[in-house]
């Protein structure tokens, strides 16, 4: 397992207690912006690829 890999799995966990805080606070911004973690880090565990990459390929699928 290379270390991108690795760090997809952090961003994912990261990404689930953002959005998991945004539920108790009732914060709907906080609460996407978990969601957008836990999809980068899910799409880096799968695909190795830098987390850069994925955020500029994500960027360019919604214009």
């Amino acid at each position: 397992m290379n270390a991108d890999r690795i760090k997809g799995k952090w961003h994912q966990i990261k990404g689930e207690i953002k959005r998991k805080w945004g539920q108790v606070t009732d914060d709907d911004l906080k609460e996407a912006e978990g969601n957008m973690e836990k999809l980068i880090g899910k799409i880096q565990e799968r695909s190795g690829e830098r987390r850069e990459a994925i955020e500029k390929w994500l960027d360019s699928q919604s214009q």
